[in-house]
């Protein structure tokens, strides 16, 4: 090729491009961004509506239906699903993969905005958000300490963490949950107010006015312009209870002689503890874009400086997306690195030549710095799909500096010159390297047709691929042939050297011997082959079967679990308990939890949350989640902790307890391995429904955790109104509802700054009223008249259940049914589901449908599967535009069905179900499979343009290009080796690509050195016989012609 003759001329040139490559890429390294996964937008989209004092039936009537309707009027929409509640509307829109989620969230706004004047008066704003990955914490600390109550640790986690924190650079918010929210309290005694002709709601507004800074206007002071303000805020506790209170009938008292004042808090929704300890929780959420490593790193940071200050103070860091992401970087890199060292061995062990084992290696970091340039200018992050692209290719790169470096050896061998050799050797193979590299990164751009997640994740690990690979073939073009000129030798290995030189010397003889004899044992079976061709078909016909067969018995996962160390354990009490019936509950699971020495951290969240989600969201509900130690210091997996857990937690009374290990590739996802969508629109009949399919699924082997996703509801206490009575008094639903609230919940009167901090001062009722039904029976009302009746005049006191959540998907209300899955693979489990559900006689007007992860898996599976075919359609017209010809491609295409069917029995043996990154391997096959076939058949049909017979090019063709087939082929399979091994944190994810590829190259190298000249030979006998026909036909019709 020109290009392998410039750059021997030119070899100045040549070295400086590739050190500008170099250079380039070293910066960008520098600079690029590290996290977990490939930044992707998540295409969800969400309305939230409040509408407290409201029932879900109601609300999904008034609110929910109508918001429906509205978004699913919106572009790209693919589904539209929502939860309504006891005071909430919750509307999810799910948009096709590749939407704008701006511009998707923007038309949502406008239709829900055109919706709000029919929305009830009462019901909030409709809140449009989109659904942001990146808005989760990415650091929890908890803070602790053993004098300090929660109360104090809130003011200083508020008031002095919480500022520090912002500050890091990168850092987007900071919430604090846990702790007790300081607040003024004024209980109110009943029989005074009563006898003063007092209510809650005169006092309140009295508070409110009493406590005032207000502007005045200005006045003229000379030349001056003054303002005038009116101050007239509480200074003190004291003065609050010193307050006068003007009396209806004249005279005046102080609030401290009707009211206890002083300072309380809230009522506590939420209580986190670290290792059992109670604490506060402090969450750190990044800027989007940001580098979560370094956000992370600054948080800790902060931290050592805050704790200086505060040495009674404990702080843990019980959630660290950086150890994660580190541990996973570190794992795959390391892969990486050793792939590229064991391809690097057998280079040199086949050439046992530094000086060659250099110029084969220079393609690694020059490749390297080329992929992490583009990564930085195509604003990629160092992830572990894009650093899993890079152990892809780390055997792969090599390869083209292989073929072109054994062929000027050989041509150095020949007699020719450095240069000579150089320029010819690469010329020669140039166009079939070429060709080769192109087929390996032509079959990854179907992955464009892939929707979903799958294409969003690996689009990065083929671009990262791609890029190296291209670096590679540059560098086999130009750099190659230019050191080779000025470096490559050809020794003969000397005699009679000792010591260690002796060894290696000693070692290459024998190398070169027994390479030899494999080429001449390899002569005589291709020899044998050629001339009993019917048998070699055979052979491998039964071959491909017995070993394609085994597919059938493998079974199917969306994604293979990673053990990254962390699961998490949901406690569900019955509907109605109280924050401290769960919190005992939980203290029970940490008990049982001391008893794995594999734990290093336990985090509990209990009841509502104040602003992350972590799991809980009721009282009765609480989240533990729980971090091992790293895993090469444990002996067991997360899974196999995780059932330690379950067995212990398993006699807990009164809790339903479920366990789930945490896996990095989840992203987030809320999908379940089982999930059964009942649709219809009576609750009983769907509640009947779903009990009756969770005990099918139930009863399928390896199931657990089975549940259905309607509720009993929650016990309540139900002031009905009576409409007639409360008319007659002049009063409205609205103020009995508020009477009631201030008396028993407290209503807030107005603020007051209590250390720095503006606290809310709140005014409630006397407290024995929530004690007894009877009591708050007399819970007292004004009317407009200004006299007080009790609230059974106008109400109606019982007993109820609150209703139930209704779900909805698709405007139909719906039940889901969800399964967790234990030693079984999913597409088993699913397929005996399904045959059981077909006896299952559903009610007319109801469906199901089977959804969770089988869904996702599906659907991903058909879509790699037109990507695998469009792939070798694509490598099918690359070769027959290489080989200007449409017989010679099928030649180097029917290899393939050899290397899926060793990829196959790969995952057989190493008991691998097939999943996505397995199905992303077969397509990768595709690619590396044929590019030792194409230098083959390349080289068969130059040797015969220069006059050898058919067999005879083909018999010398096969034994010379045994050694860079195998080379290349050793270079790769030893370069993915580490992750196929799938040894590290989170490693587990790659290893079913690298499996297939190792076992895929392996049955086809032994295709293409063995089969493929067969296969040449009966197609080109193919084509003899059509010229053959087509000059007979000819002959005849010019004789019939002629007569």
């Amino acid at each position: 090729m020109k290009l392998a003759e410039v750059s021997v001329k030119r070899p100045v040139t040549a070295i400086m491009a590739m050190l500008v490559i170099i250079l380039w890429g070293g910066i960008s390294l520098t600079r690029l961004p590290i996290d977990l996964l490939p930044n992707f937008e998540v295409p969800y989209a969400i309305v939230v509506t409040q509408y407290s004092g409201v029932g879900p039936q109601e609300i999904e009537k008034l609110i929910t239906n109508p918001l429906e309707g509205a978004v699913s009027t919106v572009e790209n929409i693919d589904t539209v699903t929502s939860t309504t509640s006891e005071g909430s509307s919750i509307v999810i829109a799910e948009f096709k993969s590749g939407t704008d989620m701006d511009f998707a969230a923007l038309q949502m706004r406008e239709k829900v905005d055109q919706m709000k004047s029919r929305l009830p008066t009462g019901a909030g704003t409709p809140m449009v958000m989109k659904l942001d990955l990146g808005a989760m914490p990415v650091v929890i600390l908890t803070l602790s300490g053993q004098d300090a109550d929660l109360a104090k640790l809130q003011s200083v986690a508020e008031d002095k963490l919480k500022p520090q924190l912002e500050r890091v650079a990168g850092a987007a918010s900071v919430t604090v949950i846990g702790g007790y929210e300081e607040q003024v309290e004024i209980k109110t005694h009943l029989e005074k107010m009563n006898g003063y002709g007092l209510t809650l709601n005169t006092l309140t507004a009295l508070i409110g006015a009493e406590n005032l800074n207000a502007p005045g206007g200005q006045v003229q002071k000379g030349t001056q312009e003054l303002t005038i303000r009116t101050t007239g805020e509480f200074e003190s506790i004291d003065e609050i209870e010193e307050l006068m209170i003007p009396l209806p009938g004249g005279g005046q008292i102080r609030l401290k002689d009707i009211a206890e004042v002083g300072i309380g808090h809230k009522d506590i929704t939420a209580i986190t503890k670290a290792d059992g300890e109670k604490s506060v929780s402090i969450a750190v959420q990044k800027q989007s874009g940001t580098n979560t490593v370094k956000v992370a790193d600054g948080v800790k940071a902060a931290v050592e400086e805050f704790v200086k200050g505060y040495p009674d103070l404990k702080i843990k860091t019980v959630m660290d997306q950086s150890d994660s992401i580190n541990q996973s970087i570190k794992t795959v890199k390391n892969e990486a690195i050793l792939g590229g060292i064991l391809a690097i061995i057998v280079v040199f062990l086949f050439f046992h030549n530094l000086r060659t084992t250099f110029i084969t290696a220079t393609a690694i970091p020059i490749a390297m710095m080329a992929t992490f340039a583009v990564l930085y200018f195509a604003g990629i992050t160092i992830n572990m799909m894009t650093l899993g692209g890079l152990t892809l290719a780390m055997g792969r790169l090599v390869d083209d500096n292989i073929v072109a470096l054994e062929n000027i050896h050989r041509h150095r061998q020949e007699g020719y010159s450095k240069s000579e050799a150089a320029i010819k050797g690469v010329s020669e193979v140039g166009m079939a390297v070429f060709a080769s590299t192109l087929t390996t990164v032509a079959v990854f751009l179907p992955i464009v047709f892939v929707q979903g997640i799958v294409a969003t994740i690996f689009r990065e690990l083929a671009l990262t691929f791609a890029v190296s690979l291209m670096a590679s073939l540059l560098v086999s073009l130009t750099l190659v042939p230019t050191l080779s000129a000025k470096l490559m030798k050809t020794e003969v290995i000397p005699e009679g050297r000792t010591g260690l030189k002796g060894v290696f010397d000693r070692f290459s003889r024998w190398f070169d011997r027994t390479f030899g004899y494999v080429q001449a044992v390899y002569r005589k079976f291709l020899h044998y082959g050629l001339h009993h061709r019917k048998k070699v078909v055979l052979i491998a016909t039964a071959v491909l079967i017995l070993s394609g067969a085994s597919a059938f018995s493998l079974g199917a996962e969306f994604m293979p679990a990673s053990d990254v160390g962390q699961l998490t354990i949901n406690t569900t009490l019955p509907d109605g308990a109280k924050l401290q019936d769960t919190e005992a509950t939980v203290n029970q699971i940490q008990k049982k939890l001391e008893e794995i020495p594999e734990i290093e951290t336990v985090f509990t969240q209990i009841g509502t949350n104040g602003g992350f989600s972590l799991g809980g969201d009721t009282a009765n509900t609480s989240s533990v989640s729980v971090q091992l130690v790293d895993l090469d210091v444990r002996q067991r997996s997360v899974g196999q902790v995780g059932d330690q857990i379950r067995s212990l937690t398993k006699d807990i009374p009164g809790a339903e307890i479920k366990v789930t290990v945490t896996d990095n590739m989840q992203m987030g996802s809320s999908t379940t391995p089982i999930d059964i969508a009942i649709k219809g629109e009576e609750l009983d009949e769907l509640k009947k429904i779903g009990m009756d399919i969770q005990k099918t699924v139930a009863s399928v082997e390896g199931t657990r955790e089975v549940k259905t996703s309607i509720t009993e509801g929650v016990p309540e206490v139900v002031v009905k109104i009576n409409r007639q009575n409360a008319s007659q008094f002049g009063l409205s639903a609205a103020q009995i509802s508020q009477a009631v609230k201030g008396t028993i919940s407290g209503t807030t009167a107005t603020t007051y700054r209590y250390e720095g901090t503006e606290i809310d001062v709140v005014l409630s009722g006397d407290e024995t009223f929530k004690t007894s039904l009877e009591n708050l029976r007399q819970t007292p009302v004004s009317t407009l008249s200004g006299i007080t009746i009790p609230l059974s005049q106008v109400a109606e006191i019982e007993m109820g259940r609150g209703p139930v959540k209704i779900e909805r998907t698709g405007q139909t209300r719906v039940v889901h049914v969800t399964s967790q899955i234990i030693n079984r693979d999913l597409r088993s489990i699913t397929a005996d589901i399904e045959t059981k559900l077909k006896n299952y006689q559903i009610p007319e007007g109801y469906t199901y449908e089977v959804l969770g992860e089988n869904k996702e898996l599906m659907e991903s599976f058909a879509d790699l599967g037109l990507a695998l075919i469009l792939a070798i359609l694509l490598v099918y017209m690359i070769l027959a535009s290489q080989f200007e010809s449409l017989l010679h491609p099928f030649t180097i295409i029917l290899s393939l069905p050899m290397g899926f069917s060793g990829g196959m029995l790969g995952l057989f043996i190493t008991r691998t179900t097939i999943s996505v990154p397995a199905f992303i391997g077969l397509i990768l096959l595709i690619g590396i499979a044929v590019s030792n076939t194409i230098v083959l058949v390349d080289y068969i049909n130059k040797r015969r343009e220069r006059g050898e017979e058919r067999e005879e090019a083909i018999e010398n063709a096969g034994p010379i290009r045994l050694r860079p087939i195998l080379m290349t082929a050793l270079a790769t399979i030893l370069g993915l080796l580490p992750m196929a091994l799938g040894i590290g944190e989170g490693s587990e994810t790659m290893a079913p690509m690298g499996i297939v590829v190792i076992f895929g190259l392996t049955f086809s190298t032994i295709s293409t050195l063995l089969l493929v000249p067969v296969i040449y030979t009966i197609f080109e006998d193919v084509r003899d016989a059509r010229k053959l026909k087509r000059a007979k036909s000819i002959a005849a019709q010019n004789i019939t012609h002629s007569v």
